[in-house]
């Protein structure tokens, strides 16, 4: 049975010097002997913190979180990793509940649901109004609703995080991790967490209109290869729109006003035109997004059997 000697916990941080001591601590304090700290280019004494406070620190080679991330995963060796933020917002006593599945066979990634249990404060209406529109926009392109995408904390198992396509650098990593789950087919278990309030001395790095302008669009592009009907048919019902918006505008000025626009004219249709070429495509896509998944499921199955023969 695997135990806390098998995870990592893996704490991104940038400029957190005021939290992080007490972070690094609590989860040692907790029986996890490694904690790795991966920091942002902090120039607040975070890095001198952390090592203080017996966690193991390395200065990441890009900027964000994202990057942050997929950077650690090359120094991590345990089989399991669990993340969560240096900001002092995430609780070592729930560690227990975000392992548990994975100890048990019963998942290989799970998040935790901030709004469980939130203190008062902890999130702004902003950011709570803002978290609940893309949860919601998450579970109509992919298909499944798992409560709380944005959530730092996370624990995962580094076979299945390494069969994912990580790209984002900021803030999108964990959308990233989200919609990497429903396209992989991984067991995914959201399992319910408290959530603190930040302390008075720390200050976040979260930029909630610019930040949530990228989440959103690493949704939609994520969904290329998630949901191809809704990618191209959002497209295609954009290019409709405009096409017969200028469509009118021509039938407008021919009839009413005795004026023709044929190059207007010509570009409405190509609009439209273009989207129902979207559209098919959408279809084509999805269908081969269906055969691939359904390939990767029988090629798994067959790697499950041959290692229950190997051993």
């Amino acid at each position: 049975m695997p135990d806390r000697t098998d995870v990592c916990v893996l704490i991104p941080t940038l400029d957190e010097a005021a939290t992080v001591g007490e972070v690094v601590s609590g989860f040692r304090d907790a029986g996890f002997d490694d904690v790795f700290v991966i920091d942002g280019g902090s120039e607040d004494g975070t890095r001198a913190v952390a090592e203080d406070h017996g966690a193991r620190v390395r200065t990441q080679s890009g900027a964000g979180k994202g990057q942050a991330v997929r950077e650690a995963l090359n120094y991590i060796e345990k089989p399991y990793v669990l993340m969560a933020d240096g900001d002092g917002t995430y609780r070592p006593e729930d560690a227990d509940a975000m392992l548990e599945p994975l100890f048990d066979g019963r998942a290989d990634h799970v998040i935790g649901d901030r709004f469980a249990d939130m203190d008062p404060g902890a999130m702004t209406k902003l950011n709570r109004v803002g978290n609940r529109l893309i949860n919601r926009l998450f579970a109509a392109v992919h298909g499944r609703a798992l409560r709380d995408i944005l959530s730092g904390y996370r624990a995962f198992t580094r076979e299945s995080i390494e069969r994912f396509r990580l790209e984002a650098d900021g803030f999108g990593i964990e959308t990233e991790l989200a919609a990497e789950c429903v396209r992989q087919g991984v067991d995914t278990h959201v399992v319910p967490i408290r959530y603190l309030a930040r302390p008075d001395s720390s200050e976040t790095n979260l930029r909630p209109l610019a930040d949530g302008g990228r989440i959103v669009l690493t949704l939609y592009t994520l969904a290329k290869t998630n949901n191809p009907i809704f990618y191209f048919g959002s497209a295609s019902a954009l290019g409709t729109l405009a096409g017969l918006s200028v469509a009118g505008f021509v039938a407008y000025r021919y009839f009413i006003v005795g004026v023709s626009h044929e190059v207007l004219a010509l570009l409405a249709a190509f609009l439209v035109l273009l989207s129902v070429q979207l559209l098919m495509f959408g279809f084509l896509t999805d269908v081969l997004v269906s055969v691939s998944r359904e390939q990767t499921r029988q090629l798994d199955e067959i790697a499950d059997r041959l290692r229950e023969i190997e051993d």
